[in-house]
């Protein structure tokens, strides 16, 4: 294609984990081409400059070098040239995450963010890349899993892409490899599973039935009458590892990664913890289809990959995502009531766990995402409220507020539908759509609801009160229990195994751990002159009551402290939720609320 912005990559030597890349500029910028690479991946709000892993990079015009000179850290200006501007260049690529690049013997995989430079100027020009395979027989049976529209290219193949422009080649992440594929259809649209990585005797029939019904669930949501999902194929890639949990969401596909043993065995029928997780961590990126890569908050249409772009309404793209991910597994019949009770009293305990909760709304904790929630130090749980977790109980209380206040006749899936049509349903199709700000947001949930939610936003998104969740939840027939009154004596204080070790990953504020001094990293060596190890710390706290003083030992550093600490309960909130069969109307309500709407 003439005049398009074109790119090849290769595994060039993955050993070394470098990809080869070459990009084409048929019509450079008659002053010199400036070339850009981003400094953050959308989905992940923290810059993280991935220029650093340009290694290599030159340029050549007509086969004579063309001169590139560095403008700031992620930006090169090529000399003036006549004809194509041909820059090669190598991205090492050894971060093993949904957020970067990876590269070695075994798969590759980037998102465009890590390895293609924007051509500045040109970003709405159509982009062509053409993947190629690395070199040698061992590398004989890889494939390539993209959700990218193929040019030249056999689905599943190596060969020619193509994007409409620079925005959504960056939003289409690449796997190549021999990697496990399944393919469903969800209201028909072709939805293909990707694993990468050793599960053995792995239940990919399952797995696709499973996505498949929380998939219809949410296309049954957001189009309830038509049926229509926004894209018209959806790629699930999954690197699946010993230990490891994650999922970045793009406009027709996620990337993952998980534990193995997270993924269905033959034979098991049940859904064990791990899971339910994976299917949950599926379920929430499959959300972010509508929710954050077409209904978009106004600072990011479109998106500047150069710097922060910050906005107060996280709480509701992460939070509100994080309310449905789990309700989209009790609505599609994956789990029951009682374990999706569960759940919800498992975010509840988090929430409430940390006093940085009634220090930052979540507003606050969205605007700050780039400083604070993306770069949590040992003081987070003091100092910092997850918009995700804390965005979820908002997103249960506002559907639980709005579905009481109208007897049932609207709901947050009212809302969702309205943001839909209004601003999602054509964003990309319009050539760049409008995003939502904070006031569009306020007064859109105040029109479906007919009521006013004023005071409710500025209590609980714009201000740190608790949502009171009990009260909200008794006319669905739900309680909550508070299992503290059975508190076991405690530190006050998280504990991490570290070798043989305990040592002390954050100390609660007020807590007796902090009380006595003790301080986040402290190694505890002994209680009352008995040794403390990774495993026998309750052991030791369990031969005291509440209120009795003892001497701890422990290490800072280098340094061997002794402290006085008067051991306290255990205040770990261990709220528990209980549906109840009575009264009729309540049981009523809570199933409207719950039961499938696929």
């Amino acid at each position: 294609m003439k005049n398009a912005v074109r790119y090849s990559i290769v595994p060039g030597d993955p050993a070394a984990h470098l990809f080869f890349v070459t990009l084409t500029v048929d019509r450079p910028a008659s002053e010199g081409q400036q070339l850009m690479l981003p400094a953050w991946i959308p989905g992940s709000y923290m810059i993280r400059e991935f220029a650093r892993n340009i290694v290599r990079i030159q340029a050549q015009c007509q086969g004579r070098k063309v001169a590139l000179r560095k403008v700031d850290k992620h930006t090169w200006q090529a000399a003036p040239c006549d004809g194509p501007l041909v820059v090669q260049y190598e991205v090492y690529a050894w971060d093993l995450s949904v957020r970067t690049a990876h590269l070695d013997q075994t798969h590759g995989f980037f998102n465009g963010t890590s390895v293609f430079l924007q051509v500045c100027g040109q970003e709405n020009e159509p982009h062509l890349v053409e993947i190629l395979p690395p070199e040698g027989e061992q590398y004989a049976a890889w494939r390539v899993a993209t959700s990218l529209q193929e040019a030249k290219a056999k689905r599943y193949g190596f060969g020619s892409y193509i994007a409409a422009d620079y925005d959504e080649l960056i939003d289409h992440p690449v796997e190549m490899g021999s990697f496990a594929l399944s393919t469903f259809r969800a209201h028909g649209v072709a939805h293909d599973i990707v694993i990468t990585g050793q599960v053995p005797n792995l239940d990919l029939a399952r797995l696709a039935a499973d996505l498949r019904k929380i998939c219809e669930t949410q296309i049954a949501l957001f189009d309830p009458h038509g049926k229509r999902a926004p894209m018209k194929r959806y790629v699930f890639m999954t690197l699946a590892v010993g230990d490891g949990y994650g999922g970045l969401e793009h406009r027709a596909s996620t990337a993952l990664i998980c534990s193995r043993n997270d993924l269905p065995v033959k034979g098991q029928k049940e859904i064990s913890e791990g899971y339910r997780t994976y299917l949950g961590l599926c379920s929430h990126e499959y959300f972010h289809t509508w929710n954050v890569k077409r209904i978009k908050p106004a600072a990011f249409a479109p998106y500047d990959l150069r710097v922060e772009n910050y906005t107060s309404l996280l709480w509701l793209f992460e939070g509100l995502t994080s309310y449905y991910d789990d309700l989209m597994l009790v609505r599609s019949g994956l789990i029951d009531e009682a374990a999706y009770c569960k759940l919800v009293s498992k975010t509840l305990n988090n929430v409430l766990r940390g006093s940085g909760r009634k220090k930052q709304s979540v507003a606050e904790s969205s605007f700050d995402a780039w400083v604070k929630y993306y770069r949590q130090d040992e003081n987070a749980t003091n100092a910092v409220v997850s918009y995700y977790a804390k965005g979820a109980l908002i997103g249960l209380a506002l559907d639980l507020t709005i579905r009481a206040g109208t007897c049932g006749k609207r709901s947050l899936d009212d809302v969702m539908r309205a943001l839909w049509d209004r601003f999602g349903r054509e964003f990309y199709a319009s050539g760049g759509g409008q995003g939502v700000t904070e006031s569009v947001v306020e007064a859109l949930l105040e029109e479906v609801a007919g009521f006013s939610l004023k005071r409710f936003l500025a209590r609980h998104v714009h201000g740190t009160e608790d949502v009171p969740l009990a009260d909200l939840l008794e006319p669905f027939g739900i309680g909550i229990e508070d299992g503290r009154k059975k508190a076991k004596p405690g530190l006050g204080a998280r504990t991490a195994k570290e070798g043989n070790d305990c040592k002390l990953a954050a100390v609660y504020e007020y807590g007796a751990a902090h009380q006595a001094g003790l301080s986040a990293g402290d190694i505890l060596v002994a209680i009352d002159g008995l040794r403390v190890t990774a495993g026998n710390l309750d052991t030791l706290l369990g031969r005291y009551r509440v209120g009795d003083t003892v001497t701890v030992h422990a290490f800072r550093r280098d340094e061997l402290m002794e402290k006085r600490l008067i051991v306290a309960a255990d205040d770990t909130p261990k709220f528990e939720l209980t549906p109840s069969t009575k009264p009729a109307s309540a049981v009523k309500l809570r199933a409207a609320w719950l039961a499938s709407k696929g």
